[in-house]
């Protein structure tokens, strides 16, 4: 599936973003701020893991080349930030190849004046170029997104581990101790934060879009950090204490969803992008209270299993973009502007840890019919689409084929069907785009370029 998807973004929209495979064309869209090759940097790990090494020094080269950081355009710190700067830190951190640290240490010095504001809390959308930033028009009253400024920490921790200089570090620990002293509503962390007052501007909360890598991010900073990150610990632990409390909720047919709090107020609504949550609380079970280890891995499976039966009680067996449980229904999407598909990775990422913390077959099983649902349902003759509605026999596929799919979706359901050491969780941690980064040990260095545990198949 990967050479397929990858062999026809080559053909077809080499150096574009990504690839449209009905049109056969290439896609670069807004997104970026004038960087090109978004699959390219998003496929350098996954091509690497999987031994497909012509492809991989072929996207090596055109890193090396074409790869141009001075471009002007409304780039999003965050997608730049997961896709780019986390793409090709773990390039370097699993081949050792200078090229990849050269362009990721400039491109993160092109990100710093996004966290020029009064209270340091970034903007959304910073000009490469010129250094300019600005909040996005679609965000109440400029504000600043949780899930944007708070998906920033693993990716800069590690630009100051290369560089030496901890200014990065600085940047993402100013966020952190102004999020701490700020008064929460419940313990919950609302999705909107104003950049210039540092207050609360909604009373949204959500673990799926706008919320959600925040809380993933504070789990993987305590893990990546050799659990040395007490402060990350204690936030992620009271934030999860505050989602069981006013978000967690079981359905009448005894499915235990995350709903979304609106000033109080719950919408018994699940995004696809929440079905993250099952892999985080099972990733976290391990450092909470040892007497709440079970109930952890418990709910991080019940969670899994209602994301597993929205694309269950689908007709193509794949998830919708979001999923209710009032009215009747349950796991199921009932607005039709909630029926798609865009081949995320969400669902598969909780098969991945939940196989790797449990070794119940029924992860594999899960994964494996997702792989069958993607082959009948998104591929097409030209390389993977996403689909319009995922409860229609025959599908309306929507012409992208998205750069995630390739860096997360096919390394999760690959790494589900690997043994544990490929990658292993002992020796790295995800950012939210599926790109590995080392733990950083206290007393070692790396060895190697910094790549344990990918022996296995890395050329």
């Amino acid at each position: 599936m990967m050479k397929f998807a990858w062999d026809n973004y080559r053909r077809y929209a080499w150096g574009k973003n990504e690839l449209q495979p009905l049109t056969r064309n290439g896609h670069t869209g807004s997104m970026f701020g004038g960087l090109r090759g978004a699959s390219i940097v998003d496929s350098l790990d996954t091509l690497y893991i999987m031994g497909l090494n012509e492809e991989y020094e072929e996207a090596k080269e055109w890193v090396e080349t074409v790869l141009d950081m001075s471009t002007n355009g409304e780039a999003s710190l965050f997608e730049v930030n997961i896709r780019y700067v986390g793409g090709l830190l773990s390039a370097y951190y699993l081949t050792g190849e200078e090229v990849f640290k050269r362009k990721v240490l400039e491109l993160g010095d092109k990100l710093l004046p996004a966290f020029n504001t009064p209270t340091g809390i970034p903007r959304g959308v910073i000009n490469l170029g010129s250094g300019t930033s600005w909040s996005w028009g679609w965000a109440s009253a400029g504000s600043s997104i949780l899930a944007e400024f708070g998906t920033l920490h693993l990716e800069f921790v590690h630009l100051s581990e290369l560089t030496g200089n901890p200014v990065f570090t600085e940047k993402v620990m100013n966020i952190r101790k102004l999020l701490n002293k700020i008064e929460k509503p419940h313990g919950l962390y609302p999705n909107f934060l104003s950049p210039a007052t540092g207050n609360w501007v909604q009373h949204h909360v959500s673990v799926g879009g706008l919320g959600d890598s925040f809380y993933e991010y504070l789990i993987k900073s305590y893990l990546m950090s050799d659990k040395q990150d007490e402060e990350a610990k204690k936030m992620y632990y009271s934030a999860l204490e505050a989602i069981e409390s006013n978000l967690v909720q079981k359905s009448p047919g005894g499915l235990t969803y995350l709903a979304e709090w609106r000033g109080g107020i719950l919408d018994h609504k699940m995004g696809h992008l929440a079905c993250f949550s099952g892999g985080m609380v099972a990733i976290g079970a391990d450092d909470g209270q040892p007497e709440k280890r079970q109930h952890y891995l418990d709910l991080a499976a019940e969670i899994t299993h209602t994301c597993h039966e929205s694309y269950k009680r689908s007709a193509t067996k794949l998830g919708p973009e979001a999923f209710r449980f009032d009215g009747g229904t349950e796991a199921t999407a009932t607005r039709l502007s909630d029926r798609y598909y865009i081949l995320r990775p969400e669902v598969v990422e909780s098969y991945m840890y939940m196989w790797r913390m449990t070794h119940d077959p029924k992860y594999r099983q899960w994964g494996w019919e997702a792989v069958e649902a993607l082959e009948q349902h998104c591929r097409v003759e030209s390389g993977f689409s996403g689909i319009r509605d995922v409860y229609a026999t025959t599908p309306s596929h929507d012409n992208m084929q998205q750069s995630f799919f390739l860096a997360e979706t096919l390394k999760y359901l690959y790494l589900l069907f690997s043994d544990d050491d490929l990658l292993s969780l002992d020796d790295w941690v995800f950012n939210t785009e599926a790109h590995p980064l080392p733990i950083i040990r206290q007393n070692c260095s790396p060895e190697r370029g910094g790549a344990p545990g990918i022996e296995a198949t890395g050329p």
